[in-house]
């Protein structure tokens, strides 16, 4: 076994001799490059990287949470002053069922089943008060929770002092009450959610009234019931502009998720204004029409047909000759006569309709709509065709049509709605892109492949530097072993061919070295 190492360790020692300077620096120099790029993989494959874990965490909860990691240990990055904590992202999903299964992240706070487990016998009444009101803070605030829009809360409570006195409750102190909202970003508590809130706090803890209930959010918004509930100007004027920023937003919104759609996310901006009539109207109508409209009669409801004939002799009479008649009164002639009396009667019912309109709370009168796009080529403008514009241009005209209420029955003319639509293209200076996690493992790779690249120019450039300089000195060799036309002309008095040649060559060497040393080349691959 030894002598076979030994036989091919001579066999490769004699082919490494037998190779040229060339042969052996381009064996080199693959093999740097190898090791280069297996060091180059091995870092890139050992760069962990990181994804969210929990986000939006209080002070508690991520030390609670770091703690964890850190016996289990696991690496970590805190970021977003602390609320946030990233972990390996092959870890992610692992560890959030480990950290569930250990009930982590805890709240902190104090629960009704940590008030049962502590409530001891020898617990004093202070001990008692104190376990009393954290847990109904603690309560309280679930039960806020639960609100819409309402992500977490934080409620103190001061309580009043039980007094044993009889003959004390009149005048009893209150208890109170302050509150922390931590709202949904853009989310906006309504009038009667507000109201509930101050309700449900205020028959929650005993004593305690409306009035000395506090509430705000993370933004120092103070919500306050009686201005809530009060009709006065200011709070209309808020009502009334909520309601134009609501129809703005949908509007903005509707359109652009439909322009994101055609040109891309990121390649619009949409600006909306509207224009809103609160005006109120109440009207009352009282119509009767017929049931056909076209004989414009009613139903019948019901007929009556009275008729009388009469035929005979002497109808007439004396004058004055009645217990009732008058007695100057003419009397009528005898004689034959005939009498008949013909009443038809036909009652008919018309449609009474009764109306109480009651006109709509708002109306939109007037809206405009501009719009910024960016085209394909940011630089370009041209990029984006003309009719793709008209597209959007026509879009936008048709959502101002249908979203503007009737102009006293009368329809909007193609100008006027043309004039409150507007389209620009250009390049967005001033936009700001989002960097995701996975653009920043993409970087990563692109840095890399930069760093292989240069080295591995680095090192083709070194070897044809050494390859040139090999080259020359090979060639000055050659011109010193060459005899010099002064030698042959002592050794020959006249003028040979080789004589000539060896001229020529020199005259080659003063004035065109280039072509000189490229003739020595190939002199010596021939050889």
């Amino acid at each position: 076994m030894k002598e076979r190492f030994l036989n091919l360790f001579n066999f490769l020692k004699e082919k490494w001799l037998s190779l040229s300077r060339k042969q052996k620096g381009l064996i080199l120099t693959g093999l740097v490059t190898v090791i280069v790029v297996i060091i180059l993989v091995i870092i890139l494959s050992n760069i962990k990287h990181y994804s969210p874990l929990y986000s939006n965490l209080s002070t508690s909860e991520a030390g609670q949470i770091t703690d964890t990691l850190d016996s289990k240990k696991v690496p970590y990055k805190l970021s977003n002053g602390g609320t946030t904590i990233s972990v390996p992202e092959d870890q992610v999903n692992q560890l959030k069922v480990e950290l569930a299964a250990q009930g982590i992240p805890k709240s902190g706070e104090i629960d009704y089943s940590f008030f049962g487990q502590n409530a001891s016998f020898g617990m004093t009444d202070k001990q008692f008060d104190v376990l009393q009101r954290a847990a109904m803070q603690t309560e309280l605030a679930g039960l806020i929770s639960n609100t819409k829009g309402v992500k977490s809360a934080k409620v103190m409570l001061t309580l009043p002092q039980t007094d044993v006195w009889v003959g004390t409750e009149k005048n009893a102190s209150k208890a109170s009450a302050s509150i922390v909202l931590n709202i949904d970003p853009g989310y906006q508590l309504t009038d009667s959610q507000v109201k509930g809130l101050y309700h449900l706090v205020s028959k929650s803890v005993p004593n305690l009234p409306e009035d000395n209930i506090v509430i705000m959010d993370q933004y120092f918004n103070y919500y306050d019931q009686k201005s809530s509930q009060s009709g006065s100007t200011l709070s209309a004027y808020d009502q009334q502009q909520s309601v134009v920023h609501g129809v703005e937003k949908d509007i903005q919104q509707k359109v652009i998720q439909m322009l994101s759609m055609m040109m891309g996310t990121g390649k619009v901006m949409v600006n909306v204004t509207a224009n809103v009539d609160f005006t109120k109207q109440k009207t009352k109508e009282d119509l009767v029409e017929p049931v056909d409209q076209k004989t414009m009669e009613g139903l019948q409801v019901s007929t009556e047909n009275i008729e009388e004939t009469y035929s005979g002799q002497g109808a007439g009479g004396q004058a004055g000759t009645g217990t009732n008649d008058v007695p100057t009164y003419q009397g009528t002639s005898s004689g034959n006569g005939n009498y008949k009396k013909v009443d038809n009667k036909v009652n008919y019912e018309f449609n009474r309709i009764h109306k109480d309109i009651v006109g709509s709370p708002y109306k939109v009168t007037d809206l405009g709509i501009q719009v910024m796009v960016e085209p394909p080529k940011a630089n370009n403008p041209n990029s984006l065709s003309t009719q793709t514009v008209n597209n959007i241009k026509q879009i936008l005209n048709t959502i101002v049509r249908t979203s503007i209420s009737d102009n006293q029955g009368q329809e909007l003319a193609a100008n006027a709605i043309n004039q409150k639509t507007s389209v620009t293209v250009g390049k967005f200076n001033g936009k700001m892109r989002a960097q995701t996690q996975q653009s920043s493992h993409l970087w990563y790779y692109i840095i890399g492949g930069i760093v292989l690249v240069l080295v591995i120019l680095l090192i083709v450039w070194l070897l044809r530097r050494r390859m040139a300089a090999e080259a020359a000195a090979d060639a000055a060799e050659s011109v010193e072993d060459i005899p010099r036309i002064e030698d042959l002309n002592q050794t020959l008095d006249n003028v040979t061919p080789e004589v000539k040649k060896y001229q020529d060559l020199e005259k080659m060497a003063k004035q065109r070295p280039d072509e000189f040393v490229k003739l020595l080349r190939s002199w010596l691959s021939d050889d």
